[in-house]
């Protein structure tokens, strides 16, 4: 069942990104009287398609090969390839008999309806929900860095005031792109002195590889929350909000230090001492393989707060929130050009989006939030100037605007092609990397 919600949010969330990304096309070439032959979610490859009908010159359907979609302009060199069209005499209503500035508004109509849609979103998302975070002065124990932490050099206990010289007020923004886009500093209080830590510039490898928890995450204490029915700890009688204190003679107060002893004693005997109300308890149990002993943390400990949004408010904040995204995918591809992030580790596919971003349960407010940021991501990916991209017919635009004539059909022919392949190239990478993450994770 998991697997089934996963891909029906995805085929909902790219079609929703899809049909409204070509929907911008769409009216701003009508807008400016030129044709539009074909309307498609998803692409008809070789004539097969689920549906179509036909109104008003315009065939609107569905393919059947889920990679994308798109509008057929006529007049236009397109991923149609219909060099036919493109011989015969130049019609008022095609594409190519508009002023350049016109088809680029057309080229670019795309592109502002998801960035429109993405900022539209978070402003719904913050109006509604407004923005629940952890204050970081409510970290009475400090922080419990995982694998990736402790690499960098931060340690279970140490409390961050500032990063890159400015305040850490929200927790969060500790496991924000200010920190994992890397060469970032962080000043931490340990053991009542301030030290520096850097970030280091490929920090998202290993993020990657790991996952944001095993990064940094609040200390809490050792406490019993929900125990898991017929488990190790119920059968060995531990209950809800029982402290657990030592295993074995070994301080485990904390969450982080129970991990551990938990860790180092797979499938082995262990006697847990626990605080209940007043009364010290002595359990023996045996570790699972997997070094836990079946029971959730009580994160009472965790303080959050939730700033509200007039519904004024909350289009500036949802806004800065949209445009974060697309500046910080775009700082994260300029890592990938600059070799600081490995490729394999920064893109990701639709198994990959289906897995880690939507997940398997239906959650409105997630589904939501991840679209937005897929519309933002989507936007800055059509911008980019290679040729059958938006951003590379706009380049191409450009340059005629500049040269006063337009470059040529059968250079912008040969253009597409190579477009083609780059985009093809790029997705058997992108599916092929999702593919062996979901195998070998």
């Amino acid at each position: 069942m998991d697997v089934v919600v996963m891909i029906a949010q995805l085929i909902l969330g790219l079609s929703i990104l899809i049909v409204l990304h070509e929907l911008g096309h769409f009216l701003t070439a009508r807008y400016f009287g030129i044709k539009v032959e074909k309307f498609y979610l998803f692409f008809d490859a070789w004539g097969f398609k689920l549906f179509s009908i036909k109104y008003k010159d315009c065939e609107y359907g569905i393919g059947w090969l889920p990679l994308g979609g798109y509008v057929k302009i006529a007049g236009m060199i397109d991923e149609s390839m219909d060099t036919e069209a493109m011989e015969a005499p130049m019609q008022p209503w095609e594409f190519r008999s508009k002023p350049a500035w016109q088809r680029l508004i057309v080229m670019l109509g795309g592109v502002t309806v998801n960035v429109i849609l993405g900022i539209f979103i978070f402003w719904m998302l913050t109006f509604k929900y407004g923005e629940t975070f952890i204050p970081n002065n409510q970290l009475q124990h400090g922080i419990s860095p995982g694998i990736v932490g402790k690499e960098i050099g931060l340690q279970p206990g140490d409390k961050v005031k500032e990063i890159n010289g400015k305040e850490l007020v929200r927790f969060d923004d500790l496991r924000s792109s200010d920190v994992l886009l890397g060469n970032s500093s962080l000043t931490i209080l340990r053991d009542g002195q301030e030290k520096q830590i850097q970030v280091p510039a490929d920090i998202l490898n290993v993020v990657s590889d790991y996952g944001i928890d095993e990064f940094v995450s609040p200390r809490i204490i050792s406490k019993v929350g929900e125990v898991t029915p017929n488990g190790i700890a119920e059968k060995a009688g531990i209950k809800a909000n029982d402290q657990i204190l030592e295993v074995n003679g070994k301080e485990a107060v904390y969450s982080d230090q129970l991990r551990t002893i938990l860790a180092d004693n797979k499938n082995k005997q262990v006697e847990i001492c626990v605080l209940r109300a007043t009364e010290k308890v002595i359990l023996p149990l045996k570790v699972s393989n997997e070094g836990t002993i079946g029971f959730a943390f009580n994160l009472d400990d965790i303080k959050t707060e939730t700033q509200n949004f007039t519904f004024i408010e909350a289009l500036p904040a949802g806004a800065s929130k949209a445009w974060g995204s697309l500046v910080d995918n775009a700082k994260g591809l300029g890592k990938v050009v600059k070799g600081e992030v490995k490729a394999n580790k920064a893109f990701s596919g639709p198994v990959e989006i289906a897995r880690k971003l939507y997940g398997g349960t239906w959650d409105w407010v997630k589904f939501w939030s991840i679209t937005g940021l897929l519309s933002m991501a989507l936007a800055l990916m059509n911008l980019l100037p290679i040729p059958a991209l938006d951003g590379g017919h706009a380049v191409f635009l450009l340059i005629e605007m500049i040269k006063g004539k337009p470059l040529s059909d059968k250079f912008m022919e040969k253009a597409q092609i190579v477009g083609f392949v780059l985009l093809a190239t790029l997705m058997v990478f992108v599916l092929g990397n999702d593919i062996f993450k979901a195998f070998t994770k």
